[in-house]
């Protein structure tokens, strides 16, 4: 359920007002949104709802944007990139110098973000024998199958222990048991108190994990609470029947159907 949080606890991410256009075509059309310690946010909408440029300018991967952006206190504006020491971030395409090994290649991130390359290599060799990768661990990453370098991303976004987890299809690539398993780390780490803001278009994982879902449609939020809350307001089925209700999408299965045709189709009589 998405309890509200306690009267002492200050926002990890505070948006205000967040607006957000590439030449005229506006994406963000004023976001308001407070993400507390310990809550894990579902953030889900249609392709081009503005998902991903969320999480971008939080980031500070992206600039030129009017209104208020606010991580751990710090407000982007004034240019501090002091906040990003306590933030991890796992990118919907996996960006990875494939020509490193595991060890290498998280020994890196662990120093960039102050760990000792002693302490970093140390942590990372415990991490990926956790994920069975232990065999691999001294391995180039180009030969890695797209699930195991999902399991580094993952690993190189905790390792420095984050405040704050940005996540954008952070399951995707990885078998079942695995899945499994990285929904039991996200639950943990919320219940120590870290935030997890993740996007995904798999909506029975967003349904069971998140603590609190955001449906963002047309670049404004639609949306927002528990899933058990928003099938309180009115809104019936599963999260991904609630998704179709609330955006308008009816038409799935008239689609499904034409394409089926289509692809039974004899053109050659």
């Amino acid at each position: 359920m998405n309890s509200p949080p306690a009267p002492n606890l200050e926002p990890v991410i505070r948006l205000r007002d967040l607006r957000k256009n590439y030449g005229s075509k506006i994406v963000l059309k004023g976001i308001d949104l407070e993400v507390y310690p310990g809550q894990i946010i579902g953030y889900i909408g249609p392709n081009g709802a503005g998902k991903s440029t969320t999480q971008k300018l939080m980031l500070g991967l992206e600039q030129d944007y009017s209104g208020t952006i606010e991580v751990l206190g710090y407000d982007l504006a004034a240019g501090s990139h002091d906040y990003k020491m306590r933030i991890g971030y796992v990118p919907e395409t996996t960006e990875i110098y494939d020509m490193l090994t595991a060890r290498e290649y998280l020994s890196f991130s662990g120093q960039l973000y102050g760990l000792k390359q002693e302490d970093a290599e140390y942590k990372a060799a415990q991490l990926m024998r956790i994920f069975g990768m232990e065999e691999v661990f001294d391995k180039r990453i180009d030969s890695y199958s797209k699930g195991m370098r999902q399991k580094v991303m993952l690993t190189a976004s905790v390792l420095h222990n984050p405040d704050v987890l940005f996540l954008d299809e952070p399951l995707s690539g990885l078998d079942a048991s695995s899945v499994a398993v990285v929904k039991d780390v996200f639950s943990l780490l919320a219940a120590q108190g870290k935030a997890i803001f993740y996007s995904s278009h798999i909506m029975d994982v967003v349904e069971k994990i998140s603590s609190r879902i955001i449906l963002l449609h047309e670049g404004q939020i639609a949306a927002d609470g528990s899933f058990a809350e928003l099938k309180e307001r009115g809104a019936e089925g599963s999260l991904e029947q609630i998704f179709n209700q609330m955006t308008g999408f009816t038409e799935h299965g008239a689609i499904a159907e034409q394409f089926c045709r289509t692809v039974q189709e004899d053109y050659n009589q």
